[in-house]
């Protein structure tokens, strides 16, 4: 506590804040980790030539920020849609880490000033389902409800079109008779590819 006199001569007490510096809690205050998601592009072909160079480059800035890295895996490697450092081809490395939210700007300047890193998106966690989450972390595929209707659903309109197909055909000679009453440049035509 400080004590300051006032410009009217009282006494009064002051509660100074106190700082947290570098995970250590001093005084009242503590620091409350939520857990987020990173997704981190890295360039495909550095990724490739050193795995662990570039895992270790993003764990560096998830420590320089005081996070601890909860799952940490490869999610795809894809083209891009335009260059980025005039690359062409990414891989995306899905991160789930826990970290205080006030050092979130700081994990993204330094993804900004790194070298290995092309850009990062940062999304905390609080609104999504922890099934999702779960999966993510674990690596499994999203299961949706309908996946094995969706074949059949797909298949049955196929089967749908073939009888229309066969339907517009007849349709086609019948228009084609009359075509043939009409014009007879159209007999011509049709003669010939009946003979091929």
């Amino acid at each position: 506590m400080i004590e300051r006199t006032g410009r009217d001569g009282s006494n009064r007490t002051w509660i100074s804040e106190i700082a947290v510096c570098d995970r250590e809690v001093t005084g009242l205050e503590t620091v409350a980790k939520r857990l987020y998601e990173g997704m981190f592009l890295v360039d495909s072909a550095q990724a490739a030539a050193d795995w662990e160079g570039t895992l270790s480059a993003i764990n560096t800035i998830l420590q320089r920020a005081d996070a601890e890295v909860v799952s940490m895996r490869k999610w795809q490697e894809r083209k891009l849609t335009y260059d980025i450092d005039h690359k062409s081809r990414g891989t995306y490395i899905l991160c789930y880490f826990n970290v205080d939210g006030r050092r979130i700007s700081g994990i993204e300047k330094d993804v900004l000033l790194s070298e290995k890193v092309m850009r990062a998106l940062i999304l905390t966690t609080e609104k999504r389902p922890a099934e999702m989450i779960e999966r993510d972390i674990t690596g499994e595929p999203a299961v949706t409800p309908d996946a094995p209707e969706a074949p059949e659903r797909a298949k049955a309109p196929e089967k749908a079109e073939a009888p229309k197909a066969a339907e517009a055909s007849t349709v086609d000679e019948s228009d084609a008779s009359d075509d043939l009453d009409a014009a007879p440049e159209a007999e011509d035509d049709d003669t010939d590819e009946a003979a091929a």
